[in-house]
């Protein structure tokens, strides 16, 4: 087990989890099994950031405290977790080992920045996890608006490991169904990059299709509000209409914009079809 330390110690839905595991661990104790059964604290993080801003208090000091409190809590439930293996992310000699990893990431060409699309939170002053994203577009700590805007975020490029993830599968005693779901997420596409260039201007932008013989029919392109190319190509006329249309579409989450009915708002530029 792996929680966040709360201050507020343990809430109804950790020992439910807990009891399970903990059922299982005797019972394969009593069958005569070496059982690891470990506990640890995922201790750094958002919350104890902002708590440490808005109080004043010294991070290191209540994290400390919470974590007692949990495994005060723990104890006296009576769950058999070995002690011995207890892990702290916030224990240098724990951290030093991510820092490790990290750095091996970056020397390899594994780890790099690029801007991306982040849920943004003015008043945390930081991005959050889809998951902490609420249903109204507020985060889950604060209730804070959230807007998607693009920022510079250190990437890891597991895209290097696509077509060993993919072989690998067919290895694994799974079921079907549930090497389908991996290989929807790795998401293999084969077809081909295609190049449209912007009317009247030096610029131009770049598509994947999987059916390339289709563009010669293409009657419009879509291009992502944040793309850098839409601030250029936008006319005067469509300037504020356009500037609108950004703005609402940042206060969507990812999944609000999949829907199939899509607001469009028109740039005022056109690309060069592929014949003329």
């Amino acid at each position: 087990m792996f929680p966040y330390p709360s201050g507020a110690g343990l809430h109804v839905g950790h020992p439910e989890g807990y009891t399970a595991t903990d059922i299982l661990s005797r019972f394969k104790r009593a069958q005569g099994y070496n059982v690891l059964h470990p506990m640890g604290w995922d201790a750094f993080g958002l919350p104890a950031e902002q708590y440490a801003m808005d109080t004043g208090n010294d991070p290191a000091e209540f994290t400390a405290e919470n974590i007692a409190n949990f495994k005060r809590q723990i104890n006296a439930l009576g769950f058999s977790y070995d002690w011995d293996r207890e892990v702290n992310t916030t224990d240098p000699n724990y951290y030093k080992w991510t820092q490790w990893i990290c750095t091996k990431l970056y020397e390899k060409g594994l780890a790099y920045e690029a801007e991306v699309p982040v849920n943004w939170v003015e008043e945390l002053g930081t991005a959050i996890a889809n998951e902490e994203v609420l249903p109204d577009g507020t985060s889950e700590r604060g209730g804070y608006p959230v807007v998607r805007k693009p920022m510079r975020q250190w990437m890891l490029k597991i895209t290097a490991y696509a077509e060993r993830l993919l072989e690998d599968l067919e290895d694994l005693d799974w079921p079907e169904s549930i090497k389908d779901m991996q290989r929807n997420w790795i998401g293999k596409s084969t077809g081909a990059n295609v190049t449209f260039k912007i009317k009247d201007t030096d610029k131009d932008f770049t598509v994947f299709t999987t059916r390339p013989d289709t563009l010669f029919g293409a009657t419009y392109a879509v291009l992502a509000p944040e793309h850098p190319l839409v601030d250029v190509i936008t006319t005067p006329e469509q300037a504020q209409a356009v500037a609108d249309y950004k703005h609402q579409a940042s206060l969507k989450s990812d999944l609000a914009r999949t829907d199939l009915a899509k607001e469009k708002q028109v740039s005022g530029l056109v690309a060069m079809p592929l014949i003329q």
